[in-house]
């Protein structure tokens, strides 16, 4: 289950696999001993060479001084509250959305629609919810979402499960206190989740060594990591990379993949596996 490796098609040096329960390809980092430090060198590099992220529209797709962010998402109106004075608190950057939650809300509903994800009926949990937008998205797509972020940042959270998941949705939603680097709770990990979710959780040292110690505890062999973030730091991406590698098989989604309406060049996002 973890990766269809032996049936990637390798071109110049470049290796497209199936990872997970993800039925697209994705394009795959490393893949020997010794080589994670070069994959995530040279990951970053073409990143910011190929794609150029500074040169795109930030928050295209996300207004943060309004207190309500309305977006159309598996046939239903969803209205995002916001925290728009939060944002001036040092640490504090949950209460608002941004680009990469859109970009991963819609990759969903885009993928299930493609018959390339199957979220009914699945168990999953979301790092770092902040306004719970990707969350909401997976439980209108059918999945018994845990949505999970810091005590301090509940509250909003929700309030927007309860604003947009209503009766009769196909899935359900749940929120559940999470600090990364501690034990989860019993009910995240009893079964293990079949998918993992998170948008922008990757933002400093400190936070990704917490973050792959929760990831390491919360999925099994059978869980699928999907991962999004903005092009923001290329250091701490490389960070992330090359430690993931120690633990994960990680490809690359290409951005022809995405919902056709949310492709922005500042995204990256990547599928993960346990080895």
């Amino acid at each position: 289950m973890a990766a269809s490796v032996e049936d990637g098609l390798a071109e110049e040096g470049v290796v497209v696999v199936k990872l997970g329960s993800y039925g697209g390809d994705v394009r795959l980092l490393g893949g020997g001993e010794g080589e994670d430090s070069e994959a995530a060198v040279t990951e970053t590099m073409l990143l910011w060479g190929i794609q150029q992220p500074m040169h795109s529209k930030p928050n295209a797709y996300v207004s943060q001084s309004s207190l309500a962010l309305p977006l159309e998402a598996c046939g239903h109106t969803l209205s995002v509250l916001q925290s728009p004075s939060s944002l001036g608190t040092p640490g504090v950057t949950g209460a608002v959305m941004w680009d990469s939650g859109v970009v991963l809300g819609k990759f969903l509903e885009h993928a299930v629609d493609s018959r390339k994800l199957v979220l009914q009926g699945k168990k999953v949990v979301e790092l770092g919810s902040g306004c719970g937008l990707v969350g909401c998205i997976a439980a209108l797509l059918g999945a018994n979402t845990i949505l999970t972020d810091l005590p301090d940042r509940i509250r909003l959270l929700k309030k927007n499960v309860e604003t947009n998941i209503r009766r009769g949705v196909r899935g359900s939603a749940t929120v559940r206190e999470l600090t990364w680097g501690y034990d989860p709770d019993v009910e995240l990990i009893e079964p293990l989740p079949d998918y993992v979710l998170g948008s922008d959780v990757i933002y400093n040292e400190e936070a990704v060594v917490d973050l792959l110690d929760t990831l390491m505890q919360l999925c099994g062999t059978q869980t699928t990591i999907i991962l999004a973030g903005e092009l923001r730091n290329d250091a701490i991406l490389e960070y992330f990379l090359e430690a993931a590698m120690k633990d994960f098989i990680i490809g690359r989604v290409a951005h022809d993949q995405f919902h056709p309406d949310y492709q922005s060049r500042r995204v990256v996002m990547y599928v993960l596996v346990k080895k």
